[in-house]
């Protein structure tokens, strides 16, 4: 009897990705893998990662690598670029595609490393890694010469046969580097900062032999070129031939040809230097035989002067002239001794004028003169004014009411005395009036009204 098929397990398409991944980073062969190939739909992400194709005549695979890991390329990707890639193949699991995740890459060929070369240029030259102000002055006399290069190398003993001829009494500090494949330029970049920290060198001499492009590459490379920037002790570069330029040609302080021509331009030539010795020599003899024959005139010529001839006659002369200066002397002493007095007088007049005492006591006198100037101005003022008045006095006195009544006149009102009664016809019979005298007032009734007629004239 047959048994039952067993149901048939179901995967979701994350699971069946997810599966695939795993298999694909189990797989020790994707997991560390060399692609060569050429760079297509490049894009540099604003996040520092770089998304690509790699492909070649029959095929394409996606590519990215992330920023940690592309900070530290040498050259910078570009579309179309022939490259060799490092790193491992897996699958995206969102979308079901397998990636290549690349953690090294490198320009495959010649024509690429001249176009890592030519980017380095470029980057250092406009951070001003190359600029002629920054370049420090060789020494002229160096003591001791530090050398960076291969101890096993034509370049080595090119050095040290031109320098022991040229300058023997200059010391030499060999360091030895390795100056060409893997390892080369932290080599070369050690050499510098170990003999900068040690600070025995004046004098810095880097370089190799020549060779091709790649042997030359560790010259190429951004640490060393940074390694020489920041030397404090200056460089000479000697790398390859004379037709062989490198990144650490253009940042050193000096770039010589080749070793042989970086060892006679950090030394100078002993020969000629005895030959300008001797010229110096005999430039100094000669200028000392002519001081010497120009002290002998002039003293010979001193001999004959009149002053040593006849002394007493030049003393004389110089007597009768002292004489004539004692004159003018004590003549302009008397005259500037009179100036000061005067101007002294003057001064000390200025003085007792602008003493605070005087100046105080006369305008003691000004406020004292001042203050009976005004007292006599006011008495004026007030008997004037106290005439005026008893003129006015008199003058309302004659014409008061008062005055009048005193002869016997009075004044006649009605009975609240708010109107003046000046006719008979103001008033009637039985009226009550106030008639006013010098001494008081009457209260009065009208019993009867006298008319007189008018006195024509």
């Amino acid at each position: 009897m047959m048994k039952p098929a067993e149901p048939q397990r179901v995967l979701s398409v994350k699971d069946l990705n997810r599966y695939i991944r795993m298999k694909m980073d189990g797989d020790p062969r994707l997991s560390d893998v060399w692609i060569r190939g050429e760079i297509s739909n490049f894009t540099h992400h604003s996040s520092g990662h770089m998304y690509f194709t790699l492909k070649d005549e029959g095929s394409r695979v996606k590519s990215i690598m992330f920023s940690a890991h592309n900070q530290k390329l040498p050259f910078i990707p570009k579309e179309g670029a022939r490259v060799i890639a490092r790193g491992n193949v897996t699958v995206y699991e969102r979308d079901g595609q397998y990636q290549f995740y690349a953690t090294h890459m490198q320009p495959d060929g010649i024509g690429s490393l001249y176009l890592a070369f030519e980017q380095l240029k470029k980057k250092l030259e406009s951070e001003g890694l190359f600029s002629a102000e920054r370049k420090r002055p060789i020494p002229s006399y160096p003591q001791t010469i530090g050398v960076i290069t291969s101890p096993t190398g034509a370049a080595v003993r090119d050095i040290m046969i031109t320098l022991r001829r040229r300058y023997p009494q200059a010391k030499v500090v060999l360091y030895p580097v390795l100056v060409q494949g893997k390892g080369a330029a932290a080599s070369i970049v050690k050499g510098i900062t170990v003999l900068n920290r040690l600070q025995e060198a004046e004098l810095l001499i880097v370089g190799r032999g020549g060779g091709s492009l790649e042997e030359l590459w560790a010259f190429n490379e951004e640490p060393v070129a940074r390694a020489i920037y920041a030397s404090g002790i200056p460089v000479i570069s000697a790398v390859g031939h004379e037709t062989d330029f490198t990144i650490a040609d253009f940042t050193a302080d000096l770039r010589a040809a080749t070793p042989t021509a970086a060892a006679e331009l950090a030394v100078p030539n002993q020969l000629e230097l005895k030959e300008r010795l001797r010229e110096r020599e005999k430039q100094l003899r000669q200028s000392l035989q002519q001081s010497l024959r120009r002290r002998r005139e002039q003293l010979s010529s001193l001999q004959r002067s009149p002053a040593l001839v006849h002394p007493r006659r030049y003393m004389l002369r110089h007597a009768e002239r002292l004489d004539l200066l004692k004159v003018r002397l004590q003549g302009s002493l008397q005259g500037h001794t009179r100036y000061s007095r005067e101007r002294l007088a003057s001064l000390n007049q200025g003085l007792v004028r602008l003493n605070p005492k005087v100046q105080a006591e006369a305008g003691r006198r000004r406020k004292d003169d001042a203050s009976d100037q005004l007292k006599q101005a006011m008495q004026f003022i007030l008997r004037s004014k106290r005439q005026e008045l008893l003129s006015r006095i008199r003058h309302l006195d004659a014409l008061s009411p008062l005055k009048v009544m005193s002869r016997g006149y009075s004044l006649v009102y009605d009975e609240h005395e708010s109107r003046l009664i000046k006719k008979t016809s103001e008033v009637q019979p039985g009226d009550l009036v106030q008639v006013k005298v010098s001494d008081g007032s009457l209260q009065c009734q009208i019993w009867g009204i006298k008319e007189e007629k008018e006195h024509v004239e």
